[in-house]
């Protein structure tokens, strides 16, 4: 695969606060750029709630790469799911007098129709963390606590 480059913007409005966008998220429709609005959280001196941090956005950025790496395998290991989702954690922490985000906790969850295809489906979970490009280019630790599900 060859490189590529994958374009944000970022431009401080108030306080805190910013807006981030990427040139590339237009919508077709409207030629709007997508855009997120961005803030210190509220954990931080100035901080502000109900709006995505960078930390909410780096936990995110893990969660989302297994999600669609995960699609990406079970499609192409023709495996037959009804539903995924990922809820995850970010723990941001002290080391060495610098703020990290030492972990990441994801807790996917398949729902399959067939209790014979579990122990593939948790071994198709597990190969797509590990291919996961996010999780690979980070230093924090990765803890994931699968759950599969039959639909009855």
């Amino acid at each position: 695969m060859e490189k590529h480059t994958y374009n944000v913007n970022v431009s401080w409005t108030q306080d805190r606060k910013g807006i981030m966008c990427s040139p590339e998220l237009k919508n077709n429709e409207t030629n709007e750029t997508n855009c997120l609005e961005v803030a210190t959280p509220p954990e931080f001196p100035g901080g502000m709630p109900n709006i995505w941090s960078p930390e909410h956005l780096f936990t995110a950025a893990v969660s989302s790469c297994l999600m669609t790496t995960f699609l990406a395998i079970a499609e192409f290991s023709k495996l037959e799911y009804v539903s995924f989702k990922c809820d995850s954690k970010g723990i941001l922490e002290k080391v060495d007098g610098k703020f990290v985000i030492s972990e990441i906790l994801l807790f996917p969850e398949v729902v399959i129709a067939d209790e014979s295809k579990r122990d593939r489906t948790e071994r198709i979970v597990e190969k797509s963390e590990k291919a996961c490009l996010i999780s690979n280019s980070i230093t924090s630790k990765i803890t994931m606590e699968t759950k599969i599900i039959v639909q009855n």
